[in-house]
């Protein structure tokens, strides 16, 4: 399902920051690959002897698809969401990758599998990736924000963090666009602790990466966005933070 969202005004975050050289023309997209745990009745069986693990960290990202529908609201071109739990396929990984399908489904038939591919990865990358070359032609460059929660507490270590930022430091100006939206939070919401590239590396494989290889630094960017599932389904920390994004994109629109 797609969201066309209407452009709302925006108002500039404080504090003195880093100058991207060259201007862009630049629209926004949205992605959230993980925001719902629904298993299609076909695929039920599957999770009969586990149901509770549909309702976990693993099988969806709390809270992360009601941030996504606020943040929509500030001036962004395109968004898509994916409500199917990742424990069926991952559309966050490659399709060569061993973590595309869980312990649930690796054991189907590839005729299963492939069949699962073309339901339910294969439209949610070849829609999304086809608007952002519309957006590209149309304005020149685009920048991706993929809309993600981590859970506290994994494998009995407390995350240190209540958002990360994650990029690429060697592609483009990501680095420059999350120094830029961490200071926009801060402003907004100093309590927060945000590190870069925490609790994952930027780098690895999901589908910004895919979208870095396929588009190239001079069309595009992207971050993917963690925030602390604590932290979900509070109203009033999806408004402020929305707030923080809508100035940071402000930000970028109107200095460049």
């Amino acid at each position: 399902m797609i969201n066309w969202l209407s452009v709302l005004p925006l108002t500039v975050c404080l504090g003195q920051m880093p100058m991207i050289e060259t201007k862009l023309k630049m629209a926004v997209a949205l992605s959230c690959e993980h925001g719902g745990n629904f298993v299609p009745d076909a695929f039920r069986p599957l999770f009969y002897g586990d149901p509770k693990v549909l309702e976990s960290h693993r099988g969806w990202d709390p809270g992360a698809l009601e941030l996504f529908h606020e943040m929509s609201r500030a001036d962004v071109d395109y968004s898509l969401f994916a409500e199917t739990t990742r424990l069926l396929i991952d559309i966050n990984r490659s399709l060569n990758k061993r973590t595309l399908f869980s312990e649930y489904t690796h054991p189907l038939s590839s005729d299963d599998k492939k069949r699962i591919i073309t339901l339910y990865y294969t439209p949610f990358r070849t829609n999304f990736r086809s608007r952002l070359a519309e957006l590209i032609h149309e304005k020149s460059f685009v920048l991706h924000v993929s809309v993600h929660s981590f859970t506290p507490v994994f494998k009995g270590k407390v995350r240190n963090a209540d958002i990360g930022l994650l990029y690429d430091p060697g592609f483009g100006i990501e680095k420059e666009l999350a120094d830029r939206w961490r200071k926009c939070i801060s402003e907004k919401m100093p309590r927060l602790r945000i590190r870069m590239n925490y609790p994952y590396l930027g780098k690895n494989d999901g589908h910004v990466f895919a979208l870095r290889n396929y588009f190239g630094s001079s069309l595009y960017a992207g971050i993917e966005l963690e925030v602390n599932q604590k932290y979900a389904f509070r109203k009033d920390f999806n408004r402020t933070f929305s707030d923080a994004f809508k100035n940071f994109l402000n930000d970028l629109k109107s200095n460049g």
